[in-house]
């Protein structure tokens, strides 16, 4: 086999002597291979640039691009062949279809018996498989959740039909975040099963949602748009204590609102409502707008004017983001901005000031720290501006009605403003009741005797059964009955040691007497009878009612007492 260097001589020989083979012959015969590297490389050069080499590469390009062409087209049609048999389909986990499947997927046989799994104890709420924690009471036990493994594919068979799963994730924005896909191929020519499956996983979401509501908030790392918080279970429209009307007023014209879409297309109004709810802090304006939703049937999407980094661009693709059925929450619109939503000066803004005590008081806290880029025609322009979304429902509260701008309140941006007072004596009524109340259980059950106590639990017969109850009488019997009192005194030896704890409140084990319905209502009289009118919220009603939340007997007796410290310390 001839050398490299022989080789090399050889091409340099039929450079020199030409495309044809011909030229002097006695120079081929006398002319030696070149001696320098120098003249080698360019005999090599000269070779390969002749007129023949460069025939013959071409021939080579030509016949190369001929196979990759080949090979191309071919793969491209095996690939295409092969996904004409499959159905693929992808969700993202910033949609709500992601969480669609995962549920679906939880409740598919073959998905629990996955070998390759990743375990989290963290909260997935709906879309995750749980192991069976029914026999676990521990305290410190939390549920185990069974996720698939990232990269990782897994099978499974749905109705004779095969499937791959596949779940990635991937950083995003510049690894400030992450999106998490799951992809679903489906080896039918069918689209119909896709729709099937999507049809099925939503109707199997929103029954295990039936009574829960999803509340999202925005998330700057996830592109500005809307991340699921929580979900909360739906709280009953009864277990709001407010004034007579006011609930049926706001869920009647939010149920109407949403029955009325043609109306509104009809016309050529936007589908859009706004409720502002303003008044005292603690009168019960977050809880309706909870139990609204829940009545309705709809999610929560908190809107929060102070976060960082929120400005009129980012605030208009949150709201155009919305789904076309939600309620979209503000809450203390008014503290949004330094000196309130208005176009005053800041000098006149501070000298307004409020007959309302609460408010007063509030007045006294900390400056709202700034750093906050909306404008006020940021918001209003979000609100009802061109790319506006419609078929929301709007519910603003604020405790500062007054501080204001009027472009913000009218029509078209708040439609119904409702007022929130302070507890009045029906309310604290109402929820005096609601907390001494028996369960169904214990008056079905368990007989009544002529005095009005449940029979077993506590012998009530100094109590009289006159419309005002004696207090003294009737307190020292359930004394005698409770295993603790509002304020604890630890027995004490000869010498004045403590044998025990001392507390204030009451403890969980204490129970009161189980009192019948007519009592109940004879100590809520006396309890509303020592409310003022207007002058405590609801909330701090049920404060102090929680610390005597055994204790009916001693609620009545101190509320007086505990009224006239509260109005004591807002002076």
């Amino acid at each position: 086999m001839a050398s490299l260097q022989q080789v090399v001589e050889q091409l340099a020989l039929l450079a020199a002597t030409g495309p044809n083979g011909t030229g002097n012959a006695d120079t081929s015969s006398t002319t030696s291979v070149p001696q320098g590297p120098l003249d080698l490389v360019t005999s090599i050069v000269k070779m390969l640039f002749s007129a023949a080499a460069l025939r013959e590469w071409a021939i080579v390009l030509v016949i190369g691009s001929l196979f990759e062409t080949a090979r191309r087209f071919l793969s491209s049609l095996w690939y295409c062949l092969i996904n004409s048999f499959f159905v693929t389909a992808v969700f993202e986990d910033e949609d709500v279809s992601f969480q669609w499947i995962m549920l679906w997927l939880s409740k598919q046989p073959s998905w629990k018996g996955a070998r390759n799994v990743q375990v989290s104890t963290s909260n997935f709420d709906l879309h995750a498989v749980q192991m069976d924690s029914s026999e676990d009471t521990s305290a410190h036990s939390r549920n185990v959740t069974y996720l698939p493994a990232v990269s990782e594919s897994y099978t499974l068979w749905y109705r004779y039909h095969w499937m791959r799963v596949t779940r990635s994730i991937e950083s995003h924005r510049g690894g400030w975040s992450t999106r998490e896909t799951l992809t679903l191929s489906i080896m039918t020519r069918d689209h119909g099963m896709l729709s099937g499956i999507l049809q099925e996983a939503r109707n199997e979401y929103i029954e295990a949602q039936k009574d829960k509501i999803s509340i999202f908030v925005s998330d700057r790392y996830q592109g500005n748009g809307w991340r699921e918080l929580a979900t909360r279970p739906k709280r009953p429209l009864n277990s709001i204590i407010l004034d007579p009307g006011i609930t049926d007023l706001v869920v009647e014209d939010v149920q109407d609102f949403l029955q009325s879409k043609e109306w509104y297309a009809e016309r050529g109004i936007p589908f859009r409502r706004g409720y502002l709810l303003y008044g005292a802090p603690g009168s019960g304006k977050t809880s309706l707008i909870h139990s609204i939703a829940g009545e309705v049937g709809l999610n929560v999407y908190i809107i929060s004017l102070s976060r960082s980094g929120l400005d009129d661009t980012t605030l208009s693709e949150l709201i155009s983001a919305l789904p076309e059925r939600c309620i979209a929450l503000m809450e203390d619109i008014d503290a949004a901005f330094h000196h309130g939503l208005n176009r005053e000066s800041p000098h006149t803004s501070s000298t307004q000031t409020s007959n309302d005590p609460d408010q007063q008081q509030e007045s006294k806290g900390p400056p709202v720290p700034g750093g906050n880029r909306v404008s006020l025609s940021g918001l209003l322009n979000a609100l009802d501006g061109i790319g506006a979304q419609e078929g929301r429902v709007l519910f603003a509260t604020t405790n500062k009605y007054t501080s204001l701008d009027p472009a913000l309140c009218r029509p078209g941006r708040m439609d119904l403003h409702i007022e929130f007072n302070l507890a009045s004596q029906f309310q604290a009524e109402e929820l005096f009741k609601r907390f001494y109340a028996p369960t169904a259980s214990a008056t079905s059950t368990e007989p009544t005797r002529a005095d009005g106590v449940v029979d077993g639990k506590v012998d009530e017969k100094e109590c009289p059964p006159e419309d005002l109850v004696d207090l003294s009488e009737a307190r020292t019997s359930t004394m005698r009955s409770c295993s603790s009192s509002p304020v604890s005194r630890s027995k004490k030896t000869e010498n004045g040691d403590a044998l025990g704890p001392t507390y204030v409140g009451v403890s969980h084990r204490a129970r009161g007497p189980a009192l019948s319905l007519a009592r109940i209502d004879q100590l809520a009289a006396q309890f509303a009878h020592a409310v003022p009118e207007r002058r405590v919220s609801m909330a701090s009603l049920q404060g102090f009612l929680m610390m005597h939340k055994t204790r009916a007997f001693g609620a009545v007796e101190e509320i007086e007492a505990w009224v006239k410290r509260e109005l004591a310390e807002r002076k």
